[in-house]
C-alpha cells in the first residue's frame, strides 16, 4: 500500500529485461514504488504526464522519441518530476546535454542496487544524483569549453558577488553544503542562503546545471 511519504517512479526505456530489473531492484525498497514504465520517450511523456511520479529514470537511446527529447519537454512543461537519465559512458555528450536541459543526474545501468534505491531517493528529496567524482571526470572529459560556451557562462558568473561565486565554484567541485560551510569557513544555513541566490541569479533548476556552468567558465 501507498503511503503519502511512498516515492513514484517511471520507468521509460526500450529494454524490456532492463526494466524489469529495475522494478525488481526499486520493488524492495519500503519508500519507493514503480507506478508505470513506457517503452520510448513519447509512451514515456503520456506516462509522466497521466501519473506524475516523482522520479523518472529516463533511458537515452530509445525508438520515436529519445530520452534527451522527452527530458526536455518535461523540463519546458515544468513537470515535478525529476528526470534521472540511464546511459553508459559512450553517451556522455547526450548524458551532458540531458543535464544542461535540466535532468536531475543520470546513473550508469550498472548501477549497484543500493546506489539506485540512494539516487532514487535523493533525486525525490531534490539532490542531485551523480557522484561528485564522475560529475567532474565526465564533464571534464567532455565539455572542453568552446570560445562561445566559456563567454555566456563566464558572463551570467559575473552577476554573481564574489562570496556568491566562492559557493558556486564549491558546487561546481562537487561539494556538499557542509564541505562548502568547512571549506569557506561559514556555517551551513549561510551556505543555503547563498545557493538559493545562485540558482535565482543564474536561472539554474538545480546544482548541476551551476556545476557545468562553472566547468564552462574553466573555474574548476
Amino acid at each position: 500500500m501507498r503511503s503519502d511519504t511512498t516515492i513514484k517512479v517511471a520507468l521509460v526505456d526500450d529494454e524490456t529485461l532492463v526494466r524489469a530489473g529495475l522494478r525488481l531492484i526499486l520493488g524492495g525498497a519500503p519508500d519507493i514504488e514503480v507506478v508505470g514504465e513506457a517503452s520510448d520517450g513519447a509512451a514515456g511523456l503520456d506516462l509522466v504526464r497521466r501519473l506524475r511520479p516523482d522520479v523518472v529514470l529516463m533511458d537515452i537511446r530509445m525508438p520515436r522519441t529519445d530520452g534527451l527529447t522527452a527530458t526536455r519537454a518535461l523540463v519546458a512543461e515544468g513537470s515535478p518530476a525529476r528526470v534521472i537519465v540511464l546511459t553508459t559512458f559512450d553517451t556522455d555528450e547526450l548524458v551532458l546535454e540531458a543535464l544542461r536541459a535540466g535532468a536531475a543526474g543520470f546513473l550508469l545501468k550498472d548501477t549497484p542496487p543500493e546506489k539506485l534505491v540512494e539516487a532514487v531517493q535523493a533525486a525525490a528529496a531534490g539532490h542531485p544524483t551523480l557522484s561528485p567524482s564522475v560529475t567532474a571526470q565526465l564533464i571534464a572529459s567532455v565539455a572542453r569549453p568552446r570560445d562561445d560556451r566559456a563567454d555566456r557562462a563566464t558572463a551570467r558568473l559575473a552577476t554573481l558577488t564574489e562570496r556568491e561565486r566562492d559557493v558556486a565554484v564549491a558546487i561546481g567541485r562537487g561539494l556538499s553544503n557542509a564541505q562548502i560551510a568547512a571549506d569557506l569557513y561559514m556555517s551551513e544555513s549561510t551556505v543555503k542562503t547563498h545557493v538559493g541566490r545562485i540558482l535565482a541569479k543564474l536561472d539554474a533548476g538545480n546544482r548541476v546545471q551551476v556545476a557545468i556552468m562553472v566547468h564552462d567558465a574553466d573555474l574548476a
